[in-house]
């Protein structure tokens, strides 16, 4: 999956360290997941048993950087009668079938394509009777992939959108106003639903948290209109953001909101970013490299760089293997994303080590921030501090990789299960 290994991989350990990322990227198909929950006859959650033969028909909507991915997995195996996949414009749909209505909308910023994706998925699934069922595949990208804004115009919700992008501000935080933007997220898709339903989810949330990821269409809210308020607060976003979301958000502290009924649809996670881990973690061995695994990469990018740095030097492992999704408070106008930030940030602190030490950091779904490479490998050679913190402070790691080398490229993978690296010291 990694187009340009073989002009990486200079050195056996770099060969080893893209292997080793490589495995974890092929961990993340869906596939992989999906064929523990999706039998021909009945969809097993659990404990319970969705038995398939006692509806009239099986649709299946799917949204998300996996959607395609995923029903292409699911119509081989169950009877469908048609469907609906919405994935980003830059990607190409793996399942082609005249069965499906396949959406190319805007991500990460919502556009017209994406009003239009959240229109139809809410018309169809309140126009399913009884007798039907709906399976939801849902996975990260989805609360820009489907986007119905309430009481505010796309335009607006576009500044939102931005605006949060480039603030720091966290998933949770981040989704906890869209929700409450919308006329969809939040459980609010399947409010008026008639039919049975399932949700099988790919989570890109560190936390896991049903109503975090794509912003919850499928299940209960659980944070509110004050919670947004006071995101926005924390990120001195008030006086940035249009009049009309602020109204609009203010007004909702007023209104007593119904929420909808969490029990209409089954929701269950079916796949996490520590599945990219542990196999990430089982094929360092067959290589023989002992490893340690952190699973907890949140927060400032800085930040995290920091605490990996410091789990490198006191680790008795050779290898350290990361995953999660940290945050970037994007300061200057250069190209980057958060993989390519965290990998300039760790090397940042790693210069003066009398130890060879090799780091990469790449996004599952194929796509770092505004560019189109999906992270970075590079090893402690030494380069000017100075012009480091220089590429930083105009968060322009993506010229930084270009000039010194290390950009990995994959292109958009279909799938999403945030981030994973490793940083090995040999």
């Amino acid at each position: 999956m990694i187009k340009n290994i073989d002009l990486l991989a200079n050195t056996k350990m770099e060969r080893k360290a893209l292997q080793i990322l490589e495995s974890g990227l092929m961990a993340a198909q869906p596939k992989n997941f999906l064929k523990k929950f999706v039998n021909k006859n009945y969809i097993s959650l659990g404990k319970d048993r969705i038995v398939l033969s006692k509806y009239r028909k099986i649709f299946v909507v799917a949204y998300g950087k996996a959607a395609s991915s995923m029903a292409e997995y699911v119509v081989k195996k169950i009877n469908i009668s048609k469907g609906i996949i919405v994935i980003p414009k830059y990607t190409k749909s793996s399942l082609s079938s005249k069965k499906f209505v396949i959406i190319h909308a805007g991500h990460p910023i919502p556009d017209r394509e994406s009003v239009k994706a959240g229109k139809i998925v809410q018309k169809f699934v309140e126009s399913c009777s009884k007798e039907d069922f709906i399976l939801f595949l849902v996975s990260g990208g989805g609360s820009s992939l489907l986007s119905l804004p309430d009481k505010i115009t796309l335009n607006e919700k576009k500044q939102v959108t931005k605006l949060l992008l480039k603030s720091g501000a966290t998933i949770d935080e981040f989704n906890s106003v869209r929700k409450h933007l919308s006329r969809i997220k939040g459980g609010k898709l399947v409010k008026n639903m008639q039919s049975d339903g399932c949700a099988l989810i790919m989570s890109d949330v560190l936390t896991n948290n049903l109503s975090v990821i794509s912003s919850g269409c499928t299940y209960n809210d659980n944070t509110t209109f004050s919670d947004a308020i006071k995101v926005i607060t924390k990120y001195s976003l008030t006086k940035k953001l249009p009049k009309k979301v602020i109204t609009h958000l203010k007004h909702g502290l007023k209104t007593q909101v119904t929420r909808p009924n969490r029990l209409k649809v089954k929701n269950k996670i079916i796949a996490t970013n520590l599945d990219c881990l542990n196999t990430m973690a089982i094929k360092a061995k067959s290589l023989g490299i002992s490893t340690k695994i952190y699973s907890s990469v949140n927060g400032d990018v800085s930040t995290s760089a920091q605490k990996i740095v410091k789990m490198m030097k006191s680790s008795r492992k050779s290898c350290i293997i990361f995953g999660g999704e940290s945050t970037v408070h994007v300061k200057g106008n250069g190209k980057g994303g958060r993989n390519q930030e965290l990998v300039l940030q760790i090397l940042k602190r790693i210069q003066n080590l009398d130890q060879n030490v090799l780091v990469s950091s790449i996004s599952t779904d194929g796509i770092d921030g505004n560019t189109n490479y999906s992270g970075a490998l590079i090893k402690n050679h030494s380069i000017n501090l100075q012009k480091i913190s220089l590429y930083l402070k105009n968060n322009d790691s993506n010229s930084f990789f270009k000039k010194y080398g290390g950009l990995i490229k994959t292109g958009p993978t279909n799938t999403n299960l945030m981030d994973i690296g490793l940083i090995i010291k040999y």
